[in-house]
């Protein structure tokens, strides 16, 4: 079994969202990674100002560059944002000063700045006029994922035919209370056989008995399991910095804004995630190989 998680924002101290993100520090976090049992990642970098956002991909691609483990353990570069729904509830811990709407000019911009490392790109199907940036980024190879969104029904569909293929954390990105019936989640789920569905496996982002739920209803052959790991991981509780922002740890391993219901992240490991999944979920060692290695390679074309 090859663990590949596509969504790490940082771990053991570092934060792969720091402008200040040193070449010492990238070993470290890919050095705890590795003995964690994880094969590869994407390295995940989230919302800030357009011009921040490319000088933190342009240094990461630079610094993986310089250390063979760190070109062994980064696959490449998952961008969050800046793309996103900045409506309450659906932004979470993004900051919604920096929120744009997509336009490939930007796009090009992000391409061009992660030298062909960019692989997946989280973005709102609503903040995409005409769907003109999906399109651009499925034509430069890049996976296109919808995440801290609210699309419609109808705009979650034209994102799928012009190239959306995958959900970001569902369940996660949106507010603690929806309608019953028509909200985002619901339309994530009707478009389930089309879509590759991500989840954050730590009890806390999802219930274990709604995940259970969910995976039962996608189907392990089209889930992916991912961390969201923060540079708190392997830290234990406390205050962390994280892209900025401070984020507090709670007993529980919980990562919020002070202040703020929305988590901000995961502390979870992947010998945390693998042994939650077989205990809590009651899965087997294939399903767990096919939700944590299998898929998310098929997902990224890897």
């Amino acid at each position: 079994m090859r663990p590949f998680d596509v969504q790490v924002n940082g771990y053991a101290g570092t934060d792969f969202c720091s402008p200040n993100l040193s070449g010492e520090k990238l070993h470290s976090a890919c050095v705890a990674l590795e003995t964690d049992g994880v094969d590869s990642i994407l390295a995940t970098i989230i919302t800030d100002s357009l011009d921040r956002l490319l000088l933190k991909v342009a240094n990461l691609v630079h610094l993986r560059e310089q250390d063979p483990l760190a070109q062994k353990m980064i696959a490449g570069i998952h961008v969050e944002g800046p793309f996103l729904n900045p409506a309450p509830g659906y932004i979470g811990a993004h900051d919604a000063e920096y929120v744009k709407l997509a336009n490939v000019d930007d796009a090009k911009r992000m391409v061009d700045a992660g030298k062909g490392m960019i692989r997946l790109v989280t973005l709102a199907p609503e903040m995409d006029p005409y769907f003109e940036t999906t399109r651009f980024l499925k034509g430069e190879g890049v996976v296109v994922s919808a995440g801290h969104c609210n699309p419609s029904l109808e705009q979650l569909k034209g994102a799928i035919d012009n190239g959306l293929t995958m959900v970001t954390h569902l369940g996660n990105g949106c507010p603690v209370e929806l309608p019953r019936h028509d909200n985002v989640v619901q339309r994530f789920l009707h478009f389930r056989e089309q879509l590759w569905t991500c989840f954050i496996p730590d009890g806390h982002h999802i219930n274990f008995y709604s995940l259970k739920n969910y995976l039962d209803l996608v189907g392990v052959e089209r889930a992916i399991i991912v961390t969201d790991a923060i540079t708190a991981a392997r830290l234990g509780p406390g205050l962390h910095r994280v892209s900025g922002f401070e984020v507090e740890v709670d007993d529980e391993g919980v990562a919020r804004r002070p202040g703020s219901a929305n988590l901000a992240g995961s502390t979870l490991t992947m010998a945390r995630l693998r042994r939650n999944l077989r205990e809590q979920l009651g899965l087997s060692d294939d399903e767990i190989q096919q939700l944590i290695d299998i898929n998310p390679r098929k997902a990224l074309g890897l």
